[in-house]
């Protein structure tokens, strides 16, 4: 579960129903069927509270989560604080000038992890990091791991894993003679993902995932990684994306499932999460054998968009996504997501269910149920964001360029923050929680 923060919640069954009004219309999949059809009316809050941070709009008070948003927000200040649903800052980290490299969230122990930003990178893409650090509440530094150099940087999001060791992104470049080898059809450097593991008690890498290792092409067959895509999924099309900076995958979050020991990676260029086995040695994967599942670092699962193998069963679902949180308890098989929605300029937020076994099969439809979701015409952030679920089985969702929403499994919409920000994702901390107890507050 990412960051140990969602609890289990609330059974529900696939329904659908449509809510409008003249100016905004919502639509939520799932849940039960409303005696009455949903009508929110966003132009009209029953209640609006206003502090430096923005504005809280309560449409319906008595169905809102009566507890705590961790933001980090990365524009101006780059603040990471703790606040309540009336936009009280209850408690905010010292950064001491750095700035964030995107993620930050609160450890059981009330300490911070997080993402900066290295003061010179060689690789400044979009999202960039480069220094990972544990914070205490004072700000002190008790944990600093830099993994910056002219090759490679760490990037947008880290995991603390159940055995203490820290499961962060890193971009790598390529030469062009690298990258030609391949296969690639871009006369240019290539800077593909990969996944690294830390143990923080010496600094010690422990794992590797890179996704070079595991490439297809049909665009050269006197290159290397030749084949044909379609009858291939578990390999990544290295052509699928032409991106002039060479950043082919932009991969963008990470989330761990500690019961089948599986890393879920939400790779933005693609449109997918693709699923990767943690079980293996840095040895097996970078082949295609062995782990529990002996397919090595292959892909074990994928899903949002079968047009990136060349899939033509099943529908496409995400264009360019956010956040892979994998939910627990009663809803364990379940994983929320925000799709960007760049093409109609609306965004999504889907619960679907997972298929178990886990299956990636050629010529199939290997795409997951839609259990649930929300969107509106509002509803839009190109960048960034994201969804939990709360405690009482609400979502509450990061519109990363405007603010957060919190609605109900019916699709109401009982509270909303609007704010002058760029909020990175929004988590949902109980006020029992152990972060907060932690905390002290």
């Amino acid at each position: 579960m990412k960051k140990y923060l969602l609890y289990s919640v609330l059974f529900f069954t696939t329904l659908t129903f449509i809510s409008c009004s003249d100016d905004v219309k919502t639509q939520a999949l799932g849940g039960v069927q409303p005696e009455e059809e949903i009508i929110n009316d966003l132009e009209n809050p029953e209640s609006v509270v206003e502090t430096d941070l923005g504005k809280a709009e309560y449409f319906n008070k008595a169905l809102v989560d009566d507890n705590y948003i961790l933001i980090n927000d990365k524009f101006g200040d780059k603040n990471v604080y703790l606040m309540n649903k009336d936009l009280e800052v209850l408690f905010k980290w010292p950064l001491n000038g750095k700035k964030l490299g995107n993620d930050a969230f609160i450890l059981p122990n009330g300490k911070l992890l997080a993402m900066f930003q290295s003061e010179d990178p060689s690789i400044k893409l979009g999202g960039f990091g480069g220094i990972l650090q544990i914070l205490d509440k004072d700000g002190n530094v008790e944990w600093n791991y830099e993994y910056s150099t002219d090759d490679h940087i760490a990037h947008h999001d880290s995991e603390l894993l159940p055995n203490g060791n820290i499961l962060f992104q890193s971009w790598e470049r390529k030469t062009v003679t690298e990258s030609e080898e391949a296969g690639s059809n871009m006369d240019i450097e290539l800077i593909p993902d990969a996944l690294i593991e830390v143990d923080p008690s010496n600094n010690e890498i422990v794992w590797e995932w890179h996704a070079w290792d595991h490439l297809i092409q049909d665009y050269d067959e006197s290159k290397s990684n030749f084949g044909i895509v379609s009858e291939n999924p578990q390999l990544i099309d290295l052509n699928y994306v032409a991106d002039e900076n060479g950043d082919i995958m932009h991969a963008n979050g990470i989330n761990y499932d500690a019961k089948n020991d599986l890393i879920y990676l939400s790779v933005n260029f693609f449109s997918e999460v693709w699923v990767i086995d943690h079980s293996t040695t840095t040895e097996e994967a970078a082949t295609n054998s062995g782990g529990a599942f002996n397919k090595g670092g292959d892909l074990i699962y994928r899903f949002g968009n079968p047009e990136a193998y060349q899939n033509t069963s099943g529908e496409r679902l995400f264009d360019h996504n956010h956040y892979p949180n994998l939910l627990e308890g009663s809803d364990e098989g379940k994983i929320l997501i925000f799709s960007n929605g760049f093409t109609k300029e609306q965004s999504t937020a889907y619960e679907l269910r997972l298929p178990n076994p886990l299956s990636l099969q050629v010529n199939t439809n290997n795409e997951p149920q839609i259990e649930w979701s929300f969107t509106d015409e509002t509803l839009f952030s190109p960048k960034v964001s994201g969804v939990v679920k709360l405690s009482n089985g609400n979502r509450l969702i990061t519109e990363g360029n405007a603010g957060i929403w919190e609605v109900t499994e019916k699709g109401e919409v009982v509270w909303r923050f609007v704010g002058e920000g760029f909020f990175w994702r929004a988590y949902h901390y109980d006020k029992t929680s152990p972060e907060i107890l932690s905390l002290g507050i």
